[in-house]
């Protein structure tokens, strides 16, 4: 079984719960819609990956004319769906979906978003180029991801062990700014950097990166 599988079935089994918890930082998290929703147009076709249950979906669909959430879990994209049936959200559509070998045609989207996705992915080279290829000329990639090697020297050891007994997924450590300069190399020029944090040291760095041509 490949990571992307293994991890697909770590969040199918932690869905329901991961659905019920609260937002741990919630005047950091209203601070990265609004931020978003500056930057979204209502004719855009938006896709986000990594999307969950939709809870961020359903917040920025009202601001855009089609959004597709889409996550490698089939249980986060099922609750996704009965939120968006409960909320009475038209515009949105869940699939499931890997940013590996993701089925967009070229030149799908406006706009893609990313939100505290890019630290659970084991190799961010090809995903960054999928985002690219699947983004409009000029097209704006949206993300906001801890840099968990910012972070200090413990995150590692707990991760690890973590994973020994199965309780986290694949987890990548890297410095915000490493991050930033592996967008850049993947054909974006990086307009906006924030940190969208209202407490400790998880800074998770907000970044607007739009597609050169």
């Amino acid at each position: 079984m490949n990571d992307t599988a293994k991890d697909a079935r770590f969040w199918d089994k932690l869905a329901r719960k991961y659905a019920k918890g609260p937002i741990a930082d919630v005047e950091g998290y209203e601070r990265t819609l609004e931020a978003t929703r500056r930057r979204l147009r209502s004719s855009d076709n938006v896709l986000e990956f990594g999307a969950g249950t939709g809870t961020t979906a359903l917040k920025l669909a009202p601001s855009v004319a089609r959004y597709t959430a889409s996550d490698i879990s089939g249980e986060m994209i099922a609750i996704g769906r009965e939120k968006a049936v409960a909320e009475g959200c038209a515009n949105v559509a869940f699939e499931q979906a890997t940013m590996d070998d993701p089925p967009w045609p070229e030149g799908s989207f406006d706009a893609v978003l990313a939100f505290n996705v890019l630290h659970l992915i084991k190799d961010r080279t090809p995903v960054l180029a999928n985002v690219r290829r699947l983004l409009k000329p000029g097209g704006l990639f949206i993300s906001k991801t801890p840099g968990l090697s910012d972070m200090g020297p413990l995150i590692p050891v707990m991760v690890f062990g973590l994973r020994l007994i199965g309780k986290a997924p694949t987890v990548s450590f890297f410095r915000a700014a490493a991050l930033e300069r592996q967008i850049e190399a993947a054909g974006f020029a990086i307009e906006e950097r924030a940190l969208h944090k209202s407490k400790g040291r998880d800074t998770r760095p907000f970044l607007v990166a739009r597609r050169s041509a």
